[in-house]
């Protein structure tokens, strides 16, 4: 039975070179896309690139808890089985915004998406024998000051900082998620793609010179990028291995407060609290 992955924000970057790599491996593709159009394009693309005419676009904003649960639901109506959830999308931004559930729109998109998308897809990555979760983390999580007590930086919102903060989050996440999980047969790692060449910096208005000059001079390739996030999701050698974070290929460590389990705990309550509703069999992830 062909292997079955979603990865998110798969038309663009890190995403589209990982659904390439996976798609060329036979494995039957979800590109979870938030605009169809550019959805289908890229699908087009990596159809044709790869020869496997199983990929397949679903649409999703991650801004939006809504719209999560109904992808979820319909992924789980349509679908029995997922070996991979590949959470890359993400996003960076240089005023504080807010998404329509209210939520800081870095800490919605980065964070809080993929808690939730990853706990409505539990049971179905549960009943698929040693399924895997990657989740796309960041070296400069090492600069993130966070305070686990305003998450959502409502005094002192940074962009730079909200960024760094969210993947730490990823990591703290990853980390938990293994603990939760150690026994159900998912593994959940996590890995720092380096600094790539794609739109990521598409919300800076304008990219500032001395970004432009760096990513030009020393800015990875999207498939250099989505390198060890796909050897994390395929790779026979990492069979059971879980809560770990890589780099190039090799596993490394993060940030000493990322392991502290107080606090990945504390922060896993108030991102449940933020979603219960649709966690719960009657809230609207069910329609």
């Amino acid at each position: 039975m062909a292997r079955r992955a979603i990865v998110t924000g798969a038309n663009t970057g890190i995403g589209k070179a990982a659904a390439v790599a996976l798609a060329r491996e036979g494995i039957e593709v979800i590109m979870a896309c938030r605009n169809r159009e550019r959805g289908e394009s890229a699908r087009a693309e990596i159809v044709e690139a790869t020869g496997n005419s199983t990929v397949q676009l679903m649409t999703v904003d991650l801004a939006s808890l809504e719209s999560i649960a109904d992808f979820a639901g319909e992924f789980t109506r349509r679908f029995d089985r997922l070996d991979i959830l590949f959470n890359n999308a993400g996003i960076t931004l240089t005023s504080r915004q807010t998404s329509v559930d209210g939520n800081e729109m870095v800490f919605a998109v980065n964070h809080l998406g993929p808690f939730l998308l990853t706990n409505l897809l539990l049971e179905t990555l549960k009943s698929t024998p040693a399924a895997r979760i990657v989740n796309v983390a960041s070296s400069v999580h090492k600069n993130a000051r966070l305070n686990s007590d305003d998450l959502q930086m409502e005094e002192g919102w940074d962009g730079r900082n909200a960024y760094a903060c969210s993947k730490y989050l990823n990591i703290l996440f990853t980390y938990e998620l293994s603990r939760r999980n150690h026994r159900s047969g998912i593994t959940a790692n996590c890995f720092n793609p380096g600094l790539v060449r794609s739109q990521f910096f598409r919300d800076y208005h304008p990219v500032p010179f001395m970004l432009r000059v760096v990513l030009k001079l020393i800015g990875r390739s999207p498939e250099r990028g989505a390198q060890t996030g796909v050897y994390l999701a395929t790779s026979p050698e990492l069979e059971g291995k879980s809560g770990k974070y890589y780099e190039d290929g090799k596993e490394i460590e993060s940030a000493p407060g990322t392991y502290d389990p107080d606090l990945a705990a504390k922060i896993w309550a108030y991102s449940e609290s933020l979603v219960a509703e649709y966690l719960t069999p009657s809230g609207p992830a069910t329609r």
